[in-house]
């Protein structure tokens, strides 16, 4: 009985749910793959930089 009183309100809640369209979908997905890419290359150049100075060490 519990579960069917957790699917019900399962059903329920999916009902109220926004759900994205396509064209949002696609400009989050650009926002997030840009952000990473932005991170992976100050990551990748901070590494760098901290390879240099530890070889003047």
């Amino acid at each position: 009985m519990r579960f069917i009183n957790f699917l019900k309100s399962v059903i329920q809640e999916m009902k109220i749910v926004f759900w994205p369209n396509a064209k949002q979908t696609r400009e989050d997905t650009s926002t997030v793959l840009g952000v990473t890419i932005l991170f992976a290359i100050f990551f990748a150049v901070v590494d760098s930089l901290v390879q240099v100075f530890l070889k003047l060490l």
